[in-house]
């Protein structure tokens, strides 16, 4: 079950840095919120298949549902019930507020991860991504 795959660890770190640029730099209405967001569910998504062999589905799934739950944890005002309000990298991470179209986003970047799966599944199958 435990396997590392250098592609979507790549990947991963891309996304990671493209996050941090964008919650550091991005001060606009559309894409730090959602685009974060839809972002958000691919990169953890990559990052779970950097160390495990689980089923696409059930990664994409999983991920979708933790993400649910941080943004239930944000209804509940987590940073402030933890007493982290003042602390950035906290309310970058948990999020500060609750919002129902974030968790549209968030479907959204599981969609995309599943359509990209497939597509790679596609190609491997017929050859087209082995190099040959």
């Amino acid at each position: 079950m435990i396997h590392f795959h250098k592609k979507y660890f790549f990947a991963a770190i891309f996304l990671f840095l493209l996050l941090v640029f964008i919650a550091v730099f991005v001060r606009d209405s559309v894409i730090r919120p959602y685009g974060g967001d839809l972002l958000v569910v691919v990169f953890l998504y990559c990052l779970l298949k950097s160390f495990f062999r689980i089923p696409v589905k059930n990664a994409i799934f999983g991920v979708f549902l933790f993400a649910i739950a941080i943004e239930a944890l944000q209804y509940l005002r987590i940073v402030n019930l933890l007493g982290l309000e003042g602390n950035n990298i906290a309310t970058i991470i948990l999020g500060s507020y609750f919002e129902w179209l974030d968790i549209l986003f968030y479907a959204l970047g599981a969609l995309l991860v599943y359509v990209m799966e497939l597509g790679r599944m596609r190609n491997l199958r017929t050859g087209e991504g082995s190099g040959t």
